[in-house]
């Protein structure tokens, strides 16, 4: 049996299920964490900074060893960072040339686009098949420009396309399970963006169809401003990684965009063909002896310049060439994530630790305190317009939490930022697209970033209802006792949950709310009941002030646990041992059960 002093922390445990998922936290102080017994340590907490020792007590020759080991560590660390965002840009490629043209013959469905949910679901699987929210976009504002859509159908797909570019943090959260304590921060690190962006969601895509908030917001917006065409965003993360990733691949994204407005259709994704050759004969040179036939009767395909990339004339379908890419791409990520968080725990040591952990996630003095998550929303913002690239800067950010220099309560603004940023580059883009197609494309990215700006306001601006952080830090702490869950938040937030909600919409607008309505309607009473559960149980009738009368399979994830590590006998997949015994034990005692609530 559980001691009284454990109660709380065995209680928490015992009721760890997808079905009761607690929402709220005391202000003021940490979530229990399943696992945290005394004398272990807080894995909210940074860990521990190792005395590096001073360097006056060391020999001059130990002083210039520590230093050649340390140039030699900064130099592995920005090569493995530089190799990581080009796997990013190559599993992009890969990713594209699998599900471009399925994403194309997507969007070609009016009738289905038609329906809110329908759009939001699609522009969710759209932009996690392409790997791109740039793309997605892009061929969102091709469609309204050519007719084929309307800015009210576009306004969903919008939304969707935001939730959809969350899963590259969460894929490469993934590749840090090995450690129990970095794997529980970096995962409610990639989690709290998706928890933001669905919550967003949630709030604005009913207000949207109810009141066409964002696109009549827009439309005040064009009116009051005086577009004129501008350049290009600067691009200085291609300019980097370019030269290395078109060595392997390079992509003709104009056939996607093609694909979705029944044009190109049976062109190949992979660039073949880079340019044209330059006339070098000039008129000087002909005459009646020599009259420069060669040049005149050129055909086009002579005078084309090939691409000089890896898979250029090969035979291989865009099919087969997706799936080498993919696996390879995926090897080098995981490769270069795993050398960054090793070389990161190896540099972060001592005085060098403290002083940037200090300086990310430093307040300003009091009364000001509460401007420097702003500032963090300012900072997200201006690297991600710089990197050209959300995921790009997510992605690095989620090693960072993992090892412990970003908190979460940091990390959570910088998100923000990150969301606000593309969105600008988007509407760069959009002011230097072609002039038939400018208004039509800065009206989709207004409506992308209000949709944005408008998540701030509601999930940042009020500091009780910053509920991504408790909700992230609850996914932290359920997939740090079972690893699993995160494959399967994976699985189900990104493909299962979207497919369902998609093929409903297909059978019609009144399936979708007769099966949809009653489980959304059973969740928000669960999460109701829970809240109550934990605060007011006096409110409560006596049968729902605990959830013992449950099968066990319905308010514990340990049956689910058993199932899934006796089919998954890897290391990744087991839960906590010690964790485990220690839940088993409180299920099996009733009494505590029946009381902890109360």
């Amino acid at each position: 049996m559980c001691t009284l002093g454990r109660s709380l922390t065995c209680s928490y445990s015992c009721w760890a299920s997808f079905l009761l998922v607690p929402l709220t936290t005391h202000a003021g102080t940490s979530s229990s964490i399943p696992g945290l017994e005394e004398g272990s340590t807080d894995p909210w907490a940074f860990p521990q900074l190792k005395n590096t020792g001073q360097l006056k007590e060391v020999s001059m020759a130990s002083r210039l060893r520590k230093v050649v080991i340390g140039f030699l560590k900064l130099c592995g660390l920005l090569g493995s960072l530089y190799f990581f965002i080009c796997s990013l840009d190559i599993l992009s490629s890969a990713f594209q040339l699998l599900g471009s043209k399925m994403a194309g013959d997507i969007f070609k469905d009016n009738v289905v686009l038609s329906n809110p949910v329908a759009g939001l679901v699609i522009g969710v699987l759209v932009t996690v098949l392409v790997q791109s929210s740039s793309t997605s976009s892009s061929i969102v504002v091709s469609m309204v420009a050519s007719k084929l859509l309307t800015v009210q159908v576009s306004v969903p797909i919008i939304m969707g396309v935001n939730v959809g570019t969350s899963i590259t943090s969460t894929l490469v959260s993934m590749a840090q399970s090995g450690d129990r304590d970095e794997f529980q921060r970096a995962f409610s690190g990639s989690a709290v963006h998706g928890i933001f962006n669905w919550l967003t969601v949630l709030v604005l895509l009913p207000l949207e169809c109810a009141t066409a908030a964002l696109e009549r917001l827009s439309e005040l917006a064009l009116g009051a401003a005086s577009l004129q065409p501008g350049g290009q965003a600067p691009d200085i993360l291609k300019a980097l990684t370019q030269p290395f990733t078109h060595l392997i691949i390079q992509l003709d994204s104009s056939v996607i965009t093609g694909s979705a407005t029944s044009n190109n259709t049976n062109s190949s994704l992979i660039k073949q063909w880079c340019g044209v050759r330059e006339e070098t004969g000039s008129n000087e040179e002909c005459s009646i002896f020599n009259p420069c036939t060669e040049n005149s009767t050129a055909s086009p395909e002579e005078s084309k310049v090939p691409c000089n990339h890896l898979f250029v004339g090969t035979g291989l379908t865009d099919l087969a060439v997706g799936f080498i890419l993919l696996a390879g791409s995926l090897l080098v990520l995981c490769t270069c994530l795993v050398l960054i968080v090793k070389l990161l725990n190896s540099v972060l040591q001592g005085r060098i630790a403290q002083a940037v952990r200090t300086v990310i996630n430093a307040d300003f003095p009091f009364p000001f305190g509460w401007l420097s998550g702003y500032l963090a929303i300012l900072v997200g913002a201006g690297l991600t317009f710089l990197l050209q690239s959300s995921s790009v800067f997510t992605a690095a950010i989620v090693p960072l939490m993992g090892v412990g220099v970003i908190n979460l309560e940091r990390a959570y603004p910088l998100f923000l930022g990150s969301n606000i940023g593309t969105t600008t580059t988007a509407l760069l883009a959009a002011l230097a697209s072609p002039a038939d197609m400018m208004l039509f494309a800065v009206q989709v990215a207004l409506i992308h970033f209000f949709f944005n700006l408008a998540g701030i306001l509601l999930w940042y601006l009020v500091p009780v209802l910053r509920l991504p952080i408790p909700l992230a830090k609850r996914f932290g702490d359920l997939t740090a006792q079972y690893r699993w869950v995160a494959i399967v938040y994976l699985l189900f937030t990104f493909l299962l949950l979207p497919l369902a909600a998609f093929g409903l919409s297909l059978a019609g607008g009144s399936v979708l709310a007769a099966v949809g309505g009653p489980l959304v309607g059973l969740v928000l009473l669960i999460i109701l009941v829970n809240i109550l559960q934990r605060h007011r149980p006096s409110w409560l009738p006596h049968c729902l002030r605990s959830w013992a009368w449950l099968p066990l399979w319905l308010h514990s994830l340990e049956p689910w646990d058993r199932l899934v590590t006796g089919c998954c006998p890897c290391r990744a997949c087991k839960s906590n041992s010690s964790m485990a015994s220690k839940v088993a034990n409180c299920y099996e005692n009733p009494e505590i059960i029946a009381s902890q609530q109360l």
